[in-house]
């Protein structure tokens, strides 16, 4: 019996996988993130560089203390406003404008806006009104809210509410508009009706970019309580700096203006850290 030879067949090569090169990290490599305390650190620098400058201008001579006080003076006129003039009840009463003012707006504006998003029929009826009354500036209504409702705080309140609720409507129409279909589709292939795809779908999925536009829009309601506080008032952060415009205290009015934007800044990385506690599984 002839007997049968085995050849085994050549191994082919094995095909070299291309490994790319590790990149070399970059500091202003485009989207590239920043550590948390670096990011902290650069922040910090911009205001320590900001106060530096300031201070070389005014300090140094540059500049008249008429028309810009330096950080010392600032500082010791801010002084005297806590402990002579009752500042802290400025304050507030500013914080209570802006808070009354804002939470009646998103009391409202939220409710409308989901329905706007919703419900196209609600859409077609609402938005061109909204979208007019979006570009009327709150400062232009203050003669009228003063006709209807006086120099009191319901004045200061009603401007604070005007210039913010258009604005929530609209942004929460997109988010709520904005859903993603093949979850609605879903939701309509497991049995939810009407009611339930709004109350399971849209707005579990819209919460946590509402909770952000409600955080952007009250940045924007302390300008407009500022506003309102110029005109007839007799309290207020925006009281106290017409007072110092009118005595040429430029330090008095500087150091308003940093405690505003100190008290926005509390008040927008609270916001942010509870947007975080209730919306963690969010990528917002």
């Amino acid at each position: 019996m002839e007997s049968t030879s085995l050849i085994q067949a050549p191994a082919r090569p094995i095909a070299a996988v291309a490994v790319p090169p590790k990149r070399r990290r970059q500091v202003f490599a485009p989207l590239e993130p920043v550590p948390p305390q670096t990011r902290w650190m650069l922040g910090a620098s911009f205001f320590v560089l900001f106060v530096l400058v300031w201070a070389g201008f005014t300090l140094g001579g540059f500049v008249s203390p008429t028309f810009l006080a330096s950080p010392v003076t600032m500082i010791r006129e801010g002084w005297l406003l806590f402990t002579e003039y009752n500042f802290i009840h400025d304050i507030g009463m500013t914080v209570w404008r802006v808070v009354g003012g804002f939470v009646m707006a998103a009391f409202v504006a939220v409710p409308l806006g989901i329905a706007m998003g919703a419900y196209k029929p609600v859409e077609a009826f609402l938005e061109p009104f909204v979208s007019f009354c979006r570009y009327l500036p709150a400062s232009a209504f203050i003669p009228l809210l003063i006709l209807w409702a006086g120099l009191g705080e319901t004045q200061k309140l009603l401007v604070i509410f005007i210039g913010s609720v258009f604005q929530i409507i609209l942004m929460v129409a997109v988010i709520v508009g904005g859903a993603r279909r093949d979850l609605v589709e879903a939701a309509y292939t497991l049995g939810a009706n009407s009611r339930g795809i709004v109350w399971r779908v849209l707005i579990p999925g819209a919460a946590p970019a509402i909770a952000e536009t409600l955080r952007l829009v009250l940045g924007w309601a302390w300008t407009y309580v500022i506003v309102a506080e110029l005109i007839g008032s007799s309290s207020g952060i925006g009281h106290m700096i017409t007072d110092s415009q009118a005595l040429l205290n430029t330090g008095q009015i500087i150091f308003g203006i940093i405690v505003i934007g100190i008290i926005g800044l509390i008040s927008d990385l609270a916001f942010k850290v509870l947007n975080r506690r209730l919306f963690a599984w969010s990528t917002l």
